[in-house]
């Protein structure tokens, strides 16, 4: 029959046909969940049958006495039943994309249930039944999900941290034997080091703490493991940061990271890479990536993944030394005058072309030729010939990477 206040009582027709088979329907309830599951033939085998299925016929005995009592299960009721399951599904590492899909796969099955054994005289019932079941998933999946961060939170922060400081014990050299334990990681013979550098988002919050910066984090580390096919080590803050994966042949799987993450992130991406560093030279790899990762950016480079075979003329170029200081002494007599340097930018961005460059200054080509000229008379080098050219393009592009220090 029909209840005025709840929508349907125990004697209804529908509930009528489906109680006698409450066992089987909780059984294929289950199955369903997990038939739904990508890989799910490699969960545990006693997930389903030990734990899941007495947890499905204990909910549905409870939704049986809350009908009977003609009220609504509460939150707290549907969460007694569903937490002890979530946390140690959380403690294994079933990811929660699976349980949440696991969950809906069941929907599906008790829906398939009630359509099956729906005559035309119980559409009403069936309505409000359906209206309970969207109840109930509803509450299910916020205690899952409220569970599951609670796991995150205790467990998979700490093991989180454990590896960050691995990472970092990796980079500087210091011991790891300990920290590989806490962080739950076998530790590789050689690793492929990544430097990621993206700009924040605000730049007057600190991206760490916002959630902008945590979403940023998040992201970056699910493409990481993807990439590694395990937990990578990372110390990237929501800005910039090495990432550590485990060495493989296939160096060409980063080739589309930079793009990939710029897509996701919504903002320009650096992504340098180096690949197959001992443990004892991932130091040295590591600094040497950061370095290339902050040139690349200085440079304007787009987003992208570079290499040392890409920016090793710049990175050379630019080392510290009496070579450097000698390039920025050449560009000095120029410094006072801001026209000439615009004119010689223009002039090696358009390879020589005077009428391009003379029209992207917007003045006539014998001005610039004058101004090229003048250059030629303050440097000592022209720049129309080759070794002016090598000379003054090298001297200009340290000047505008260190305009303040003149290039020391």
């Amino acid at each position: 029959m029909i209840d005025d206040q709840y929508g349907f009582a125990l004697d209804s027709p529908l509930l009528t046909r489906l109680l006698p088979r409450l066992t089987t329907i909780a059984a294929e309830i289950s199955d369903a969940g997990l038939a739904v599951l990508e890989g799910g033939g490699d969960l545990p085998p006693t997930l389903y049958t030990q734990e899941v299925l007495p947890a499905i016929m204990a909910g549905s005995l409870l939704l049986l006495e809350a009908t009977d009592e003609r009220r609504r299960l509460g939150p707290d009721e549907i969460a007694e039943i569903v937490r002890p399951i979530t946390r140690q599904q959380a403690e294994e590492r079933i990811p929660l994309r699976l349980l949440i899909t696991g969950v809906f796969g069941s929907v599906r099955r008790v829906w398939s249930e009630i359509a099956s054994s729906t005559t035309e005289s119980d559409l009403p019932e069936q309505a409000a039944l359906v209206d309970l079941l969207l109840d109930v998933m509803g509450q299910v999946v916020i205690a899952v999900v409220e569970t599951y961060s609670d796991v995150e939170q205790s467990i998979y922060s700490a093991e989180r941290e454990a590896r960050r400081a691995l990472c970092s014990a990796l980079l500087h050299g210091g011991p790891t034997e300990d920290l590989a334990a806490r962080a739950d990681t076998t530790l590789a013979t050689h690793y492929d080091v990544l430097a990621l550098l993206t700009p924040p988002a605000d730049p007057v919050a600190p991206l760490a703490d916002t959630a902008g910066g945590r979403r940023r984090i998040r992201v970056v580390q699910q493409a990481l493991d993807r990439l590694a096919g395990s937990t990578a080590l990372t110390t990237f803050d929501g800005t910039g940061g090495i990432a550590l994966l485990p060495a493989r042949s296939d160096v060409s799987r980063y080739s589309t990271l930079a793009v990939d993450l710029s897509a996701d992130l919504g903002a320009d991406v650096l992504v340098i890479e180096s690949h197959g560093a001992s443990l004892a030279g991932i130091p040295v790899a590591a600094r040497e990536a950061t370095e290339l990762a902050e040139l690349a950016h200085r440079l304007g480079r787009p987003t992208g993944t570079y290499g040392m075979h890409q920016l090793m003329f710049e990175y050379q170029l630019t080392r510290p030394g009496r070579a450097r200081d000698a390039l920025a002494a050449c560009i000095q007599p120029l410094v006072d005058h801001p026209h000439l340097l615009d004119a010689l930018e223009a002039h090696f961005k358009h390879d020589g072309d005077r009428k391009a460059a003379a029209n992207d200054l917007h003045i006539h080509p014998n001005s610039l030729s004058y101004r090229l000229r003048r250059i030629t008379e303050l440097t000592g080098a022209d720049p129309a010939t080759p070794d002016g050219a090598r000379l003054l393009g090298a001297a200009l592009m340290i000047h505008q990477l260190y305009p303040r220090a003149d290039g020391h």
